[in-house]
């Protein structure tokens, strides 16, 4: 089998910090920006990986959540606990600068884990929690 990651879903609730973040910060390109019923859905990837894309999703868009479901998701995204992505740097130093100079919450500057990874962590402007690793 040749099964490869097309798209991951991660939640936002500003579009355009969403961008500001993804784009100017990360310097990942736009792919795609759908409005449907005042709300967008924001397609990003890593410029020179067309195959690979992250969607940028309102939360709790989904007709079958319940009113209860989305509040608890609103409480999650709050917290940082309802969503992440794990991404990976050649230079997580240069990296980490360069977060850090885009004015993001810094959950961990570059440190190496017990469990054999070189790795730091913020949050995206809806509070997911951004891992980024060193290569090796």
């Amino acid at each position: 089998m040749d099964i490869t990651i097309h798209a991951s879903y991660l939640p936002q609730d500003d579009p355009e910090a969403a961008i500001g973040f993804y784009r100017d910060t990360l310097g990942f390109e736009i792919r795609n920006d759908v409005g449907y019923n005042g709300l967008r859905w924001i397609t990003v990837g890593p410029a020179g990986q067309p195959g690979t894309s992250i969607v940028l999703h309102p939360p709790a868009a989904d007709p079958g959540i319940t009113d209860e479901e989305r509040k608890t998701i609103a409480e999650m995204m709050a917290k940082g606990t309802y969503a992440g992505i794990n991404l990976a740097t050649e230079d997580l130093d240069s990296t980490f600068e360069r977060l850090q100079a885009g004015d993001v919450e810094v959950v961990q500057e570059p440190t190496e884990q017990p469990y054999g990874i070189r790795d730091c962590a913020v949050r995206d402007p809806a509070g997911n929690m951004i891992r980024i690793q060193q290569l090796r």
